[in-house]
């Protein structure tokens, strides 16, 4: 039999083989038994053999390929076994040969035994991090280098994957592509690459290469490195096309950052060198892959609708080809060669002669920290044209800076990441201002762009009106700042950018992914105006390295690679690279961050006065008076203190001191705070995996009536849970045990805003009140008009507290917590001395404290949490109609909980899955965070400024990872 030729037979259905076939002939030819399992595959078929201590590959080859290519691609294992990558080895039979030939199925099909190559497949993985991408390229390069010199007959085949074919193969299968649409694009992406493509595939070397490190061909080994698992696509090939294979596999993980690749570049040429026509034909072989991809899935579903592999894998593919054929081809190699070729941010020299002689320059700082940035005047579309012009009008021509992430272009709910970061310099000067050629070069232009040719670098403007085309020397006139026509007087904006890179317009704002080989292409054109006109440099991973070196490790931070969040507004986050979030956790931020008259309220206030509340202050009273008036009949007296731990602390104590008795009543599952006291109630397993088992003795733990997770469930969980009460009642009764408190949040706010049971919380109360303990009301995350339809949690149930412990939102940041009880409460805890906070009553805190509630009020905060959190809450359930991961929707108003589980049944947490979820939507613009005791609930506490917009923002984001998930 002669080796594959595709041209021959271009449709390969899998053969026809079943678990039982494939268990028989491991028995019969390898002596090998156990669970047998199928395995997905293209065109082959594949078992896993595994007998509880020892697992194999059977694989049964498809009739089309030869014996003689079996044998090269256990070879080229074996010799790339030996450079030190970890790949599957084929296992003689009991007759002592590798290949065996069996009749299945009516057919006549080779099958080998392999040693198993266990891992994580990548394939699973959601987006890949640089390291991840590296790992690809390095094993891919490795590979390459491994197999070069490598001779076997078995390689001279042709088969669907080799690109040296992809054109015909693409051509062939394209009627298999349904719409039309999709086929137009196609064949348009690929008549393109081949026209690229025509005068370089002469000069490309050739040599046997794997043809398959992709992402579903790879595992992560458990320890470290990674493993390749299959050699069915040995053959022989351009050396090139082994790292453009690997490329377009990464294409479908990072859609949104398709110039991570270069990093998979990078880390193959270090193993396996490319000429400048081998980088150049680079791109345009990704291209032509990712085109074979989808006409091949196509095709495959086509002849084999019974291939789930095939079909599962189309939609990732049809990614891979949309973001390849989204790219500008001439950008992508001129990046290729950048990454490849040019040192790392090289500066140019000082010019001959300065682009702008005697003009003053006034630099304008638009980064994310400038605090005349403030109410989000940087949203406003005009916002740098005002600021240039206030600024060129009063202090020269005002300069926009390079290397500068600007906040003027932040722009809120994007899915993809913001072009932020400016690569050149801009200028604001008066019409008619004169620019010099500060090197000799040659002029020309580009669309609107005048080009100055230099040595080794071309220099871009736009704005001007040239004085000359052609050669030109250092100081001769280069350009005039142009005039618009229909206001002769006003500015017109000038940028000037630098390239390393001949030929291509660069684009002038970049991304953050970006960042890196932009600024490497676009150098500092500070020199060129002899004055520095770049921004600081940020070095964002420094920050989160200084704080793990001073700030203790137990504080934890959220996220894996946190962004560097510098600015607040509204509903936003905004990260040092000027990227928007949409903050869905903060529940500090009660009315959104940095609203401006909260920011002046603390700013007069700190002008006149700040101490501590022993002094005498009118603003000290007018809080209080507002607390008063807004707390539960009967609550009169205040204490205010810094914290909410300090304020559950201080309610401890006042129960203790008011009814003598030491023993408090909490609930499990609860989180009230990190002081001694409050967090000795506190049994959430989430923060604390031994809460259970290292609580004092004077600490009571009852069961929560959790409705979703708790002991009893159902029309009749709340008679067992108050039977239960009963029974742990009577027993502390019997033990003369004195209960001085039941200390409870009205809503489970760590579970992830879990309502309680109707009428629940009222029995409760009965029942401690009857032993003359006092009733604590933990509204530290609940409370404050969250809940939308109420503004205390404990209204939610119908109750009235004694205490009521607040914080967090009050002080929308600042350090401010308080107690509400009953007069004769704090004056019995008088008994035992005064009491004293240096900040929870000082005249900055009261001011944020009244500012807050004012905004409150006016705004209509508690308003729009009970619109929009309906509003959301609606959505998700609609969500968990579309999504099994989604076992319950939990809350009210604006504090809510989406909590994931594996299995709606046994409601197995999906703690995992979670985490990796909350990581999606970061980088989706989101803010999320997991809570609950098993970190499975998406815990949704936004500022209460929050809008419709937002919220669908998010839902849109959740909904479209859920759906990515499910289809892995």
């Amino acid at each position: 039999m002669t080796n594959y030729d595709f041209f021959s037979a271009p449709s390969l259905p899998r053969p026809s083989v079943t678990e039982h076939d494939a268990t028989v002939v491991a028995r019969d030819l390898f002596r090998v038994s156990g669970r047998t399992s199928e395995l997905g595959s293209q065109q082959d078929r594949n078992f896993l053999i595994d007998d509880g201590e020892s697992r194999w590959l059977l694989k049964f080859s498809n009739p089309a390929f030869s014996t003689q290519e079996l044998d090269a691609q256990d070879a080229a294992a074996r010799r790339v076994n030996e450079a030190g990558i970890d790949v599957p080895l084929s296992i003689p039979s009991i007759d002592g040969s590798a290949i065996r030939a069996v009749h299945v199925g009516g057919v006549d099909l080779d099958v080998r035994l392999l040693t198993f190559v266990p891992g994580e497949p990548l394939t699973d993985r959601g987006v890949f991090s640089v390291e991840q991408a590296r790992s690809l390229g390095d094993t891919a390069g490795r590979l390459a280098a491994a197999l070069d010199g490598f001779v076997h007959p078995g390689t001279e085949r042709v088969t669907q994957w080799n690109l040296r074919i992809a054109a015909d193969v693409v051509q062939m299968y394209l009627p298999h592509v349904p719409d039309p649409v999709r086929r137009e694009h196609i064949r348009s992406a690929v008549a393109t690459a081949q026209a690229a493509l025509q005068l370089l595939t002469v000069k490309l070397r050739s040599q046997p290469i794997h043809g398959d490190i992709t992402d579903d061909n790879v595992v992560m080994k458990h320890g470290a490195g990674l493993g390749v698992i299959d050699f069915g696509d040995v053959a022989d090939s351009w050396v090139v096309a082994e790292l453009a294979v690997t490329c377009a596999s990464i294409l479908h993980h990072n859609p949104r950052t398709p110039l991570i690749i270069l990093e998979t570049i990078d880390a193959f040429v270090r193993h396996t060198p490319l000429t400048d026509d081998e980088l150049a034909a680079l791109w345009d072989l990704i291209v032509l892959r990712a085109a074979v991809l989808v006409v091949s899935g196509e095709q495959q579903v086509a002849v084999d609708d019974a291939n789930h592999y095939a079909s599962e894998n189309r939609d990732h593919e049809w990614i891979a080809f949309d973001v390849a054929a989204a790219q500008d081809s001439g950008v992508m190699r001129a990046l290729i060669q950048a990454r490849v070729r040019l040192a790392s941010r090289a500066a140019i020299d000082r010019p001959a002669a300065l682009l702008l002689a005697a003009a003053p320059l006034s630099v304008l700082d638009l980064s994310v920290v400038n605090p005349e940035l403030r109410d989000g005047i940087w949203l406003e579309h005009d916002a740098e044209a005002v600021l240039a012009a206030r600024t060129s009008a009063t202090s020269g021509t005002a300069v926009m800076r390079y290397g500068e992430y600007r906040l003027t272009r932040a722009t809120p709910h994007q899915t993809e990441e913001t072009a932020t970061l400016a690569l050149g310099v801009e200028l604001v000067p008066a019409p008619g201002t004169v620019f010099t050629a500060p090197v000799d070069g040659a002029s020309r232009m580009e669309g609107d762009a005048l080009v100055l040719e230099a040595a080794g670098y071309e220099i871009w403007f736009t704005g001007l009106d040239p004085a000359a085309a052609g050669h030109l020397a250092a100081g001769d006139r280069l350009g005039v700042a142009r005039r618009d026509p229909a206001r002769p007087d006003a500015r017109v904006h000038v940028t000037v950018q630098v390239t390393r890179i001949a030929g291509v317009r660069p684009k002038f704002f970049a991304t953050p992914s970006e960042a890196e080989i932009w600024l490497r292409v676009c150098p500092d054109p500070s020199p060129l105006f002899g004055i520095e006109l770049s921004a600081p440099e940020l070095r964002s991973e420094d920050v989160l390295h200084r704080r793990l070196a001073t700030f203790a490790e137990v504080q934890e931070h959220y996220y894996r690679e946190p962004p560097e969040m510098e600015r607040g507004w509204r509903e936003h986050l905004i990260d040092v690279h000027a990227q928007c979030y949409v903050d869905l956790v903060n529940n500090v931020a009660l009315t959104g961050h940095a609203h401006p008259r909260l920011v002046e309220a603390v700013s007069n206030q700190w002008s006149l006065l700040n101490t501590n509340s022993r002094f005498n202050y009118g603003v000290l009273p007018r809080f209080t008076e507002r607390l008063v008036a807004l707390a539960p009949d009967g609550l009169d007296t205040v204490f205010l203190v810094n914290s909410g731990s300090e304020a559950v602390d201080l309610a401890l104590r006042l129960a203790k001191a008011y009814t003598g008795n030491d023993a408090v009543l909490a609930f499990k599952e609860a989180y009230h705070g990190w002081t001694v006291g409050a967090d000795a109630v506190s049994s959430s397993i989430g923060d604390n995996p031994r809460a259970l088992e290292t609580r004092p003795d004077w600490v009571q733990v009852m069961d929560a009536p959790h409705p979703f997770r708790g002991k009893y469930r159902g029309a009749d969980a709340v008679v067992h849970h108050l039977a239960d009460l009963d029974a742990q009642l009577d027993a502390l009764d019997r033990d003369g045990v004195g209960l001085a408190a039941f200390i409870g949040e009205p809503v489970f706010g760590n579970a992830g805003g879990v309502l309680l049971p109707d009428g629940y919380l009222a029995s409760v109360f009965d029942r401690v009140r009857a032993r003359g303990a006092l009733t604590i009301s933990d509204e530290v995350q609940v409370g404050y008009g969250r809940l939308g339809e109420f503004f205390w949690g404990a209204e939610q149930q119908g109750v009235t507290p004694d205490i009521i412990t607040i914080a967090k939102g009050m002080g929308n940041g600042q350090p401010l917590g308080a107690v509400i009880t009953r007069r004769d409460i704090a004056e019995k805890f008088a008994e035992e001395g005064s009491m004293f906070s240096s900040a929870g009553g000082s005249p900055v805190s009261c001011i944020v404290g009244l500012a807050v509630l004012d905004i409150l009020q006016e705004e209509g905060l508690q308003e729009n949490a009970r619109i929009v959190g309906g509003d959301l809450k609606a959505k998700l359930v609609a969500l968990q109609e579309r999504h099994d991961i989604i076992g319950a929707v939990h809350g009210l108003g604006l504090y809510l909980g989406v909590e994931l589980v594996r299995d709606r049944v046994l409601l197995e947490p999906a703690t995992l899955e979670a985490s990796e979820i909350c990581e999606e939507l970061l980088r989706a613009g989101c803010i999320v965070q997991p809570t609950g005791d098993y970190k499975n609930v998406l815990k949704i506490k936004p500022p209460l400024n929050i809008t419709i917009e937002s919220v669908d923002f998010f839902v849109e984001a959740l909904d479209r990872i859920l759906t990515a998930r499910s289809g892995r």
